[in-house]
C-alpha cells in the first residue's frame, strides 16, 4: 500500500522562513530511517504558495490565479510518499516525523489508489498504457 503523508503549512512555511541547520539535520535523519527501512518512495518539502498557482476549471472556462493563497492550513508544506503494508504502520511512521514542541503542525495521511481500486472499468489496455508511460516517466528521470 501506498500512502501520501501530506505535511501541512504553517505561518513560517507560507512566509518562507527555512528550517534551521538542527532541523535540516532531524529531518535528514527521518528521512534515512525511512529509506533504510525501505519504505521512502519520495519526499520533498515545497515552497510557499506565493511562488505558486492555482487552475480552476468551470464550464469549459480555465482560470489561472498566482499565489499566495490566505488558507494556510489547507496548503501543503512538504510531502513524502511511502510504501507499507497498513494504514496502521503510516501512521506509526507519521507519529516519528521530528517535529518542534512549540510547533502546531498536522500531518494528513492518505492512501494512493492501486490499479486494482478501479475495478472492471480500468481495462487491459488502460492498464498497459498506464504500466507503459509509468516505465517512460522513470526511464526520464535517470
Amino acid at each position: 500500500m501506498r500512502f501520501m503523508i501530506i505535511l501541512k503549512s504553517d505561518q513560517n512555511t507560507e512566509a518562507g522562513v527555512m528550517p534551521t541547520e538542527q532541523e535540516l539535520t532531524d529531518m535528514g535523519n527521518y528521512n534515512e530511517e525511512l529509506v533504510k527501512a525501505g519504505v521512502m518512495l519520495a519526499g520533498e518539502g515545497l515552497q510557499p504558495s506565493s511562488n505558486g498557482a492555482r487552475v480552476h476549471f468551470s464550464g469549459g472556462e480555465t482560470t489561472v490565479t498566482d499565489g499566495p493563497f490566505s488558507e494556510t492550513k489547507e496548503l501543503i508544506a512538504g510531502f513524502w510518499l511511502i510504501q507499507v503494508k497498513s494504514k496502521d504502520e503510516a501512521v506509526e511512521w507519521v507519529k516519528r516525523v521530528p517535529i518542534a514542541a512549540d510547533q502546531n503542525t498536522e500531518i494528513e495521511i492518505r492512501q494512493v489508489f492501486e490499479e486494482d481500486d478501479f475495478g472492471a472499468e480500468f481495462t487491459p489496455e488502460l492498464r498497459e498504457q498506464e504500466n507503459r508511460l509509468r516505465a517512460q516517466a522513470e526511464s526520464q528521470q535517470r
